[in-house]
Parts: C-alpha cells; sequence; structure tokens
C-alpha cells in the first residue's frame, strides 16, 4: 500500500476584487480536484476562503440533515450547531434558494446571533438540481462588509464545491 500526498500552496491574490475573486475560484478548483468527499472539500474550502479574505469572522457549511441545517466543516468562533429551515439567514438561503446579502444582520428579521460581533453575512444555498445539499456562510464584524462583487465571487466558489460532489 502507497500513499501519495500533495501540497497544496494557497498565493496570494492581486487585481481588481473580480481578478482576486477569479484567482480564488481558480486556486478552489485546484484544492478540490479529484476529490469527490463532501467533508474534506468543504473543509478545505472553508479554510481557503478564511485565509483570503479580509475583515470575515467566520466561513463554513451548514449541511442540511434532511430537517435541518447542521453545522459542517468551518473556520471561526465555535457556531450555532442546528438551524431550523424557518430560521435567520442560512434558513433564507437554503429556502428560498437565493443568496442572502445581508448589510446589517441585525436589522434582518429572525437573525440569529451565533457571534455578537457578526454585523454582516453573505450566505449561498448550496443546491444539485432540486436537493438541498446546504449552505456557504460568511460572516463579517463589518457592516455591509459584502457587495455584489462578493456575492458572484463567492457564487462561483459555491459552484465548485457543487462540481466536486459530482
Amino acid at each position: 500500500m502507497s500513499f501519495i500526498a500533495t501540497a497544496f500552496t494557497a498565493t496570494e491574490l492581486d487585481g481588481t476584487k473580480v481578478e482576486q475573486y477569479q484567482q480564488l475560484a481558480e486556486q478552489a478548483r485546484g484544492l478540490v480536484f479529484d476529490e469527490s468527499d463532501l467533508v474534506a472539500n468543504a473543509a478545505n474550502l472553508s479554510a481557503l476562503v478564511y485565509h483570503a479574505l479580509p475583515e470575515v469572522n467566520w466561513v463554513g457549511f451548514y449541511l442540511y440533515d434532511g430537517t435541518e441545517l447542521v453545522v459542517g466543516p468551518f473556520q471561526g468562533q465555535p457556531a450555532c450547531v442546528r438551524i431550523a429551515l424557518s430560521k435567520g439567514v442560512c434558513g433564507a438561503a437554503a429556502t428560498t434558494r437565493e443568496t442572502q446579502r445581508v448589510a446589517d444582520v441585525h436589522a434582518f428579521p429572525g437573525h440569529i446571533a451565533c457571534d455578537a460581533d457578526t454585523r454582516s453575512e453573505v450566505v449561498v444555498p448550496l443546491y444539485q438540481g432540486e436537493t438541498l445539499i446546504g449552505v456557504f456562510d460568511l460572516d463579517s464584524p463589518v457592516p455591509n462588509r459584502f457587495d455584489a462583487d462578493d456575492q458572484a465571487g463567492l457564487e462561483a466558489i459555491a459552484a465548485v464545491f457543487l462540481s466536486s460532489l459530482s
């Protein structure tokens, strides 16, 4: 039996925000290349994005267990373990099938405060066809941290994650 490990080294991002997200998506593709394990890919992508983006305090996945969203691999402070589909920004993303970009989480109806320092959030729903896989969630201590470029870039990274599961 032999063991082959390949090292992955993230490179520093440069250029415009759009270019940086293109670079990050390319790194994400390299990171999940030839790996289909959901937990492994969610863990590595959480770490990649957490360390690449400024002003984020939580990056991770909530996975759907058939009833509710359950915390999966993440980077940041300990998180809420379970989120009902009817609650918070994560629940809204999962049920509407639309990315939720929230400038001020304290103004969001039903917001769940897993970390009191979080001020803004973006959550990308993860679907394979009609099947809910979970959500990709990013929090920031900075109000209005995420803009349309962040949303598009994070949706591209979520697409990389979903394609790795096929």
